[in-house]
């Protein structure tokens, strides 16, 4: 079995719950860089805000590398998922 890199590192966790925006977006300390194929997991317990509301939370993080093959799968996978995004057709135009 492979081992695989493995490290822990804190991160913020921004989330709003609004009619204007609805997001949570997660920043790992150090500006650590996410590759294709690496996972990361926030620990802690779920957050919830009411409506209307937006808060900011730190938490710790476990950033998981992925291996050379796992990386390639996922951008080939990538590729093929970036193609459902467009539609392509071939119109003759008006015929008179």
């Amino acid at each position: 079995m492979m081992r695989r890199n493995r490290f822990d590192t804190r991160c913020t966790i921004s989330v709003e719950q609004s009619d204007m925006h609805f997001h949570a977006h997660v920043d790992l300390a150090g500006n650590v860089p996410i590759y294709p194929g690496d996972s990361v997991r926030v620990h802690g317990d779920p957050i919830q805000i009411p409506f209307g509301h937006s808060a900011t939370f730190e938490r710790s993080a476990t950033v998981t590398r992925a291996g050379p093959i796992e990386r390639a799968l996922t951008k080939i996978a990538a590729y093929f998922d970036l193609k459902e995004l467009y539609e392509v057709s071939f119109n003759p135009g008006r015929i008179k």
